[in-house]
Formats: C-alpha cells, sequence, structure tokens
C-alpha cells in the first residue's frame, strides 16, 4: 500500500541545485504545454542570472553551463538562519533582502520556496502511515519467524525505522533553507557528496520503481488468476497471458503524464487496501488457509494438514520460505519492505509550514503501523500458521471472499503499477536520457513521441522480470535487500554521519563571507575530518556500526532470496519461467 503514495512524491528529488538540470524538470511537467518563462529564471541556478537576459537565453545557456557548486558551510549558513526563525518561517527576509548578494530573483525564489510550505503536522502524519503501511507480507513474515521472533523483528525494525527517520530529520534541518531549498533524497547526497553521486541515486530510484512495477504486476496477475479459474478450481488464464494483460493495460495507462488523473484513484486505492486488510481478518477466523495455494507455490509439504504455529523459530520443514537461516532473513526482508518510505520523508519536510514538528508525526505514525502491524501478523499467523501466503488476500480459501479481495487487489494495484511507470520512466527520462544524452523536453513533440516510443519498453522490461521471476516473496525480499534496506535504514545514518563530521570540522574562527559567497577555510582534508568525528566520538562510532550492520544485513538478504528463488526452480515450486502454470 505504502508504494500508493512513493509515485506521487518521487518527482520532488528532481529539482536539485545543478542549474543544467532544471530544464529537464521542466520538461516532465504534467501540463502539455511549455513552462512559463519566469519558472525557469527562478529555479535554475544557485546564482542570479545575468540581467538583460531573456528567459529563453537564460534557459538555453544553464542547460550548457557547468553548475555553480555552492560549498556545504554556506548550506550551514542559510539553514541555521531557516532554524532560528522557524516559528515565522520567513522573517529572516530582512538579512537576507539586505545582503550585498540579494536581488529580485533571489528573493521571489525565496517567496516561492515559503509558498510550498503549507502541510501541517497532522498532514504529514498522514503521508508517512499512507508512506510505509504495507500489511500484506506481515503473516508470512511471522510464518517465517513465529510468534517471538517475529514480534522482536517488528519492533527492533520500527524502532529502526524511527531511528533513521530522526536522523533524515535532523540532516534536514542543518541544509535546508529558503535560500537553498532541499526538495528530494537525492539534493542531500548532492550537497554532501556530489552531483555523482545524485545520479546514481536517482537512477537507483528509477530500478526500484521498476521492480516495484513488476512486483505488483506479479501480485495482479496471480489475483487474476485466481479469479479466472472459478469456484471449481479450473486451469484458468495462463499464467503469462494474465502477466501480458496487465504489462497491456499498464502501457496504455501509462501514456498519459499527468497525476492529476490519478490522484484521487489513488486516494482510493489506499482505503481498498484497508478493506482487503479487515476482509483478510474475518475470512481467516472463519475458514481454513487455502491449500491449493501453497502447494502449487512451496510444494507438497504444505498441502491440506493441520495448522502449526511455534513461539520460536519454525520446526524444518514449516516455513515456507526456506530453512532454518534462510526463511528466517526472508521473514525478516519482508518486515523491512513493511517498514521502508524514508526516501519519501525529504519531499515530506519540504512541503511542511514548520519541519521542526516533523518528529511528532514521525512518532506517532510509527507508533501506529507498529501496532495494526503486529495485531493482523499474530491474528493471520494464529489462524493460518505456515500456510499463510503472501500476500496475505491470496491465501484465503472461499472463493466468494477471494475473489472480492482480489478484485480490491487488482484496482489498487492497476493505478499503483501505472505510478510507478509513469515516475520512473520520468526519472529515468530526465536523469539519463535528458542530462546524459540531450533527449528532447518531455512537453514538445518529439518529447512526447519518445515518451509514447519508450513506455511500451518500460512494460516489457517488468513483463520479462515478472515471466523470469514469477516467485512473489522472494523478489520482493531482493527488493526490500538491495533498495529498501539501504535507502530506509543504512543511507540516512550515513548522511548523518558525514554531515555531523562536516559540521563538526568547522572552527570558531571560520567564517561565511556573505558579501561574497566564500568560506574562510583554516584547515582541510584528513585534519578536519578527524576533528570533526572526535567531536562527538561516541555518537558517531555508534552511527557507523549501525550503518555497516544494516549493510551487513542487506547483503545477507540478497543471499537468501537467491538462494531461496534457486530452491523455488529446482522443484519445491509449481512457479517455473514463461509457464502457464500459476505459482499460486
Amino acid at each position: 500500500m505504502k508504494y500508493l503514495l512513493w509515485p506521487a512524491v518521487a518527482l520532488l528529488p528532481l529539482v536539485p541545485k545543478d542549474p543544467r538540470y532544471l530544464p529537464q524538470v521542466l520538461a516532465m511537467d504534467a501540463h502539455d504545454t511549455a513552462p512559463p518563462a519566469p519558472a525557469i529564471e527562478i529555479e535554475a541556478s544557485e546564482h542570479s542570472p545575468s540581467e538583460g537576459k531573456s528567459a529563453q537565453t537564460t534557459a538555453t545557456t544553464l542547460h550548457h553551463a557547468a553548475p555553480a557548486r555552492v560549498a556545504f558551510e554556506e548550506y550551514v549558513y542559510w539553514a541555521s538562519a531557516a532554524c532560528a526563525n522557524d516559528e515565522q518561517r520567513g522573517q529572516h527576509e530582512a538579512t537576507f533582502g539586505g545582503s550585498p548578494t540579494a536581488t529580485a530573483w533571489d528573493i521571489e525564489r525565496t517567496n516561492e520556496s515559503r509558498a510550498l510550505r503549507t502541510a501541517s503536522r497532522g498532514a504529514v502524519f498522514y503521508l508517512i502511515v499512507v508512506s510505509i503501511f504495507e500489511p500484506f507480507s506481515t503473516p508470512w513474515a511471522f510464518a517465517q519467524m513465529g510468534y517471538g521472533p517475529g514480534i522482536a523483528t517488528y519492533t527492533v525494525l520500527g524502532a529502526a525505522s524511527t531511528y533513521s527517520g530522526w536522523l533524515l530529520w535532523k540532516t534536514y534541518l542543518g541544509l535546508d533553507s529558503d535560500r537553498h531549498p532541499l526538495r528530494g533524497y537525492g539534493d542531500l547526497f548532492y550537497r554532501l557528496f556530489g552531483s555523482a553521486p545524485r545520479h546514481l541515486v536517482n537512477v537507483c530510484q528509477s530500478i526500484e520503481l521498476l521492480l516495484s512495477a513488476s512486483v505488483t504486476t506479479l501480485s495482479v496477475s496471480q489475483s487474476l488468476s485466481q479469479i479466472s479459474r472459478g469456484s471449481g478450481g479450473g486451469p484458468g488464464l495462463c499464467f503469462v497471458v494474465c502477466l501480458a494483460i496487465f504489462a497491456t493495460a499498464g502501457m496504455l495507462l501509462g501514456q498519459v503524464r499527468t497525476f492529476r488523473k490519478f490522484s484521487w484513484l489513488a486516494n482510493l486505492s489506499v482505503w481498498l487496501g484497508v478493506v482487503v486488510m479487515f476482509i483478510c481478518v474475518g475470512v481467516a477466523v472463519s475458514s481454513r488457509p487455502n491449500f491449493v495455494s501453497t502447494q502449487a507455490q512451496y510444494g507438497p509439504r504444505f498441502g491440506p494438514g493441520p495448522v502449526v504455529t511455534s513461539f520460536n523459530l519454525p520446526p524444518d520443514g514449516y516455513a515456507s520460505g526456506g530453512s532454518r537461516l534462510v526463511g528466517t532473513v526472508n521473514g525478516i526482508l519482508q518486515a523491512v519492505c513493511a517498514n521502508g518510505g524514508a526516501m519519501l520523508f525529504v519531499a515530506f519536510l519540504a512541503e511542511m509550514r514548520r519541519p521542526t514538528d516533523f518528529w511528532k508525526a514521525l512518532l506517532c505514525a510509527e507508533l501506529l503501523i507498529y501496532i495494526l502491524y503486529i495485531g493482523f501478523g499474530i491474528v493471520m499467523y494464529s489462524y493460518q500458521g505456515q500456510f499463510a501466503l503472501n500476500p496475505a488476500m491470496q491465501g484465503l480459501s472461499p472463493y466468494r471472499w477471494q475473489s472480492v479481495a482480489n478484485a480490491l487487489n487488482i484496482g489498487s494495484g492497476l493505478v499503483a503499477a501505472t505510478l510507478y511507470s509513469n515516475v520512473g520512466l520520468k526519472i529515468f527520462y530526465a536523469d539519463v536520457l535528458r542530462e546524459l544524452f540531450h533527449a528532447p523536453a518531455l512537453h514538445s513533440t518529439r518529447g512526447k513521441l519518445c515518451w509514447a516510443g519508450l513506455m511500451p519498453i518500460y512494460w516489457a522490461a517488468a513483463f520479462v522480470i515478472c515471466s523470469t521471476l514469477p516467485m512473489f516473496s522472494f523478489v520482493t525480499g531482493i527488493i526490500g535487500a538491495i533498495f529498501i534496506m539501504n535507502f530506509s535504514f543504512a543511507i540516512p545514518v550515513l548522511l548523518f554521519l558525514v554531515y555531523t563530521i562536516k559540521k563538526d570540522g568547522m572552527m570558531q574562527e571560520e567564517r561565511f563571507i556573505l558579501a561574497t559567497s566564500q568560506y574562510s577555510y583554516k584547515d582541510t582534508g584528513f585534519k578536519r575530518f578527524r576533528r570533526g568525528f572526535m567531536r562527538r566520538p561516541v555518537f558517531n562510532t555508534w552511527n557507523a556500526i549501525y550503518c555497516m550492520g544494516m549493510t551487513a544485513v542487506s547483503i545477507l538478504g540478497v543471499y537468501s532470496s537467491v538462494v531461496a528463488l534457486k530452491a523455488a526452480f529446482s522443484g519445491n515450486s509449481s512457479a517455473v519461467r514463461w509457464s502457464c502454470t500459476p505459482p499460486v
């Protein structure tokens, strides 16, 4: 469910400080007409364009000019001024407007930045819940770990998600200002590491959205296959055909380039997911598990039999995700996916009236999500045991209720997958094709033709991934291990660690010269790094260990997912590459 919100804000990282990058962002505007010239003048550069230049000339120059690099210390200077006046977040305009570097262009850009900050902490609470909440893998995760380890895992990862979000919030406050506003996750990398890491992050986000579209395609195709078999359990549609039907629908809907036509559908999809959650609980307590689907996906060992639950790790042969270590890690990865979402926090903060209140929304949202996860996971595992399926609605045995839940899943999944492809392709188009290969602007006629041609290729890639890897739980495990574990847990801590070391490395006798936008460094290199680290050695050491630990779990997760996929394709599952036999 959380993936429904990701595309809605994923374009915000595409407003960095590299002036060459702005025309690409503007080219992705949802409107069919070219963006107005003043928007280019306001956002295009770190410094005001020369007076007398037309907007068209400025835009052309910026597209080919080298970016004006802003020093880390300047970001810190303006961020300190912004935080000092957070109660009335525009009051430092007098200082800014009276500086020797202030121009009408500067002030106009500052006012535009403030106009975007309209979200309250209550609104951000809702956004955080929607961005993280994904309950349908929780029963399967408990089936791999048992009650005790399952509760402990969700407790630890819930706390880790809160901690990483808190550190990301602190980093944001230290680098954001009205003059240099942060818009997305990639902006943090640009300010701490440079433009190349920002490009890498955006490319990785494009890959993650492609895989997310593939996973949603797989989930919805499984629902379509179950519905097509009817109450009598007939053969139904060929599973590859189900994948092709959904991919074709995605190609067609993906031609719509504006989010305005999808926003209300995305909100409806979220609430449909909540309805499916309650249907799963009501049906699970009054009917047996879906033995047909569990046997098809996990092998004959998971055919009809008594429900077995365990307080500790399940006995050998009772974890559908693999042997003890592999099954446990695969269960942990589902919990990782269920607690990821920090990539969107910067976008939420960018729209808050008072970003200093973010921690309140974060804490309340994480607590609510934790309670729902634990309750849903325990109830479903208690009644389905080792037969819990992922996603949970496909483990229901009554055909009528299974079809209702699957139909709702198809509707919400179609909206989600369409948004994934829309945003994923836009990010790839802007950061790779537009930036490196000078592709035409997306609002131009040639750009529209490129979009129309690239969308089928995008969905063809998703179709190939689904047909090659038709194991839902293990594919989501790979996504969680490679992307979510790093971007939601490890990297926020790394960003805060680097930010802290750089900031603490600054000396009292050093000054930021406002007139020239220069910083008077007393030293550079390793000496500065060491001084910054030793200001808070215990805290910095803990964060370094935490970051390395999460990275190690990520590597272990990739290994476990690959081992489980290998076992699934060795004959323990009906899931076969490019086969008509459905995996459920």
